[in-house]
C-alpha cells in the first residue's frame, strides 16, 4: 500500500494511499544542519473551545471551534522556507496541497498505528521510526492504542510545525515539513493520563444523549528528496502522540 499525492503537479503525496502501490524513499544518512536559524519546537495552540447549536431531526446540532494564535515570526519563517521551495526545488509546490496530503496521510497512518498493522507501514514510514514504533505500540494499553486513531472528520485544526532544508554529505538536497494536527476522539482514557497531564474533554449532547470525546494532538514529520532524477515522494520520519505513545 502507498501514499502518493492526489493533487496534480509533482508534489505527489503519502495520501494516495488506495490508489495503487508504490515506494517511498528511504530516510537520508546523517545530514549536516539545516540551513537557517535554529528549529523551532511544535507549536502550542492558544485556542478556545466554543460549541454552536442549531434544530435538526435528531436534537441540536454541536461543533467546536478551534481558534489559535500564531506568532507573526513563526508564520513568516515558515512562508520563507516555501518560497525556496518554488523557487529552487518544485515550482508547482503547494501549501494547500500538501496540507490536505498531509491530514489523509496522517488519518491513514494513525488508523493502522490503533489497529497494529504496522506490516502495512513499511513503504510508509522510515525503518528507524517503525521500528520504535514497534516496541511502543505492543506496551500501550487498548484505551490508548484506540486514541491513536484520527479520523479525516475529526480533524480540528492542522499547521505546520517547522520547515528545513538542508544537504547530506553526499549533496543530497532534502526537504522536511512537520505538521501539527489537533483531533477529536472518543476513546475510553482517563481524565488524567500518566504524567499528571490533562486531556482536554468535550462533552455534546444533553444529559441523556451526552457523548464525551477527547482533543488530542499529533505531530507527524515528511520528508522528501528533492535531489534530480529522486523519486517525487514524501517518507514519514517522526510520529508522535503526546500523552499517549512516549
Amino acid at each position: 500500500m502507498a501514499l502518493r499525492c492526489a493533487a496534480p503537479g509533482r508534489v505527489r503525496w503519502l495520501a494516495r494511499a488506495l490508489a495503487g502501490p508504490a515506494r517511498l524513499l528511504p530516510p537520508p544518512a546523517a545530514a549536516t544542519a539545516p540551513l537557517g536559524p535554529a528549529r523551532l519546537p511544535p507549536p502550542r495552540p492558544s485556542a478556545r473551545f466554543a460549541s454552536t447549536a442549531g434544530p435538526g431531526p435528531e436534537g441540536p446540532q454541536r461543533r467546536v471551534v478551534v481558534v489559535r494564535i500564531t506568532s507573526p515570526i513563526a508564520w513568516l519563517r515558515t512562508r520563507f522556507y516555501y518560497l525556496l521551495i518554488r523557487l529552487y526545488f518544485d515550482q508547482e509546490f503547494s501549501v494547500e496541497e500538501f496540507t490536505r496530503g498531509a491530514k489523509q496521510a496522517f488519518s491513514l497512518v494513525s488508523k493502522l498505528l490503533s489497529q497494529r498493522k504496522l506490516d502495512l507501514l513499511d513503504e510508509l514510514v522510515s525503518p528507524e521510526v517503525l521500528q520504535v514504533l514497534k516496541e511502543k505500540i505492543s506496551l500501550l494499553p487498548d484505551s490508548h492504542r484506540d486514541a491513536l486513531a484520527a479520523d479525516i472528520d475529526s480533524i480540528m485544526y492542522t499547521t505546520e510545525g517547522d520547515v528545513r532544508i538542508y544537504y547530506d554529505d553526499d549533496g543530497r538536497k532534502f526537504v522536511s515539513i512537520l505538521m501539527c494536527f489537533w483531533y477529536l476522539n472518543g476513546a475510553n482514557l482517563p481524565d488524567e493520563v500518566p504524567g499528571g497531564a490533562k486531556v482536554f474533554q468535550i462533552v455534546f449532547g444533553d444529559e441523556s444523549t451526552k457523548e464525551k470525546k477527547h482533543l488530542l494532538t499529533a505531530n507527524y514529520e515528511f520528508q522528501r528528496e528533492f535531489t534530480e532524477g529522486a523519486k517525487p515522494d514524501w517518507t514519514i520520519t517522526r510520529i508522535e502522540h503526546p500523552r499517549l505513545l512516549e
